[in-house]
């Protein structure tokens, strides 16, 4: 008796169309093997039985195995409304459900079940163009967007979509934030750039509160906010309004300058701008060396990290020393 105390409320734990498949297999393999018992010369083995019962209540009825005694057309009888009914329900119930998840993932509220996935945090025209540049990639990158302001799927891209404020927990775990790898967080458009870095740092916060390990990438608007970006504990800070402001005051002295700029940038979505650890007993021990042999494999070395401190483009005898890193356009 206690198994049944601990085992029949675990059945109703699991999902209807999975008590309904459950239910519908027992009808079956039971009304399989009592034709088999009821009538052996029409039906001689318990696979033949099972095989008519599966047709009778799928109502499909091939006419291949027919009871011919009384008990075995009473069991028929039995079987077409008991297990006719209960796959007519299951078909209809598993169309509902497809609709169902159709609609929560329109709606914004199916959870989210993959891992080492990129959660982007705002839907604004930057975050638009970076899922444009992603669907791209011939590396397939799983993206979960979250926003609160739009009312459903934003994209036809295939990306998943969650509605909701990114700094409330409930929201984290509709994204599966703890088994996620990245997070790009975008400044809210909504709100002032006070306002909006505030709620960026906030949302920092509680993402590295689930997940301490995601690499985070935060936009920031203003410098005042920077230090508290990083107390919150992103790893990068991409100041927008910074960047803007170099890019209009280079075009100011170099007319023509900023289509420059963004060509490369476009040049890079399919080249591959990163760094490069100098090894221990590296072979080149100047500058002018390791482009040049560097240039050989098709890699173009721009300059030197070291430490907190960039070189670019320094002189040719430059020293590289242990822990330097390059930095590179590579393919």
């Amino acid at each position: 008796m206690l198994y049944f105390k601990k085992g029949f409320p675990s059945y109703f734990r699991f999902p209807v169309l999975v008590q309904l498949m459950f239910i519908i297999s027992f009808i079956i393999i039971i009304s399989g093997i009592a034709i088999y018992f009821i009538e052996p010369s029409t039906f001689p083995t318990i696979f033949d039985g099972i095989w008519w019962a599966l047709v009778t209540a799928s109502t499909v009825g091939y006419g291949d195995l027919v009871p011919e005694s009384t008990k075995g057309r009473m069991l028929t009888f039995v079987l077409i409304l008991l297990g006719g009914g209960f796959v007519t329900f299951y078909m209809a119930k598993l169309a509902s459900t497809a609709v169902e998840s159709q609609s929560q993932f329109m709606q914004g509220t199916l959870a989210f079940k993959k891992e080492k996935h990129l959660i982007i945090v705002g839907w604004n025209q930057r975050a638009r163009e970076i899922i444009h540049h992603l669907n791209q990639l011939p590396t397939a990158l799983s993206v979960v967007l979250i926003d609160e302001t739009v009312k459903k799927h934003p994209t036809t891209h295939d990306i998943h979509f969650i509605k909701g404020n990114a700094s409330e927990d409930r929201i984290l775990e509709l994204a599966n934030a703890k088994e996620a790898a990245m997070i790009l967080i975008t400044a809210d458009q909504h709100h002032d750039e006070k306002q909006a870095d505030m709620k960026s740092i906030l949302t920092l916060l509680a993402v590295k509160g689930i997940n301490p390990n995601i690499y985070s990438i935060v936009e920031v608007l203003t410098s005042e906010q920077i230090n508290n970006c990083r107390r919150a504990g992103a790893n990068e800070i991409i100041e927008t309004t910074n960047l803007a402001s170099l890019v209009m005051m280079n075009s100011l002295f170099s007319h023509g300058i900023s289509s420059t700029l963004f060509d490369i940038l476009n040049y890079l979505e399919g080249n591959k701008l990163h760094y490069v650890r100098v090894k221990e007993k590296e072979p080149y021990s100047l500058f002018q060396e390791a482009s040049a042999a560097l240039v050989k494999k098709n890699i173009i070395l721009l300059g030197i990290k070291r430490g907190e401190q960039l070189y670019i483009n320094p002189s040719p005898s430059l020293k590289i020393k242990e822990g330097d890193q390059y930095i590179v356009i590579s393919n």
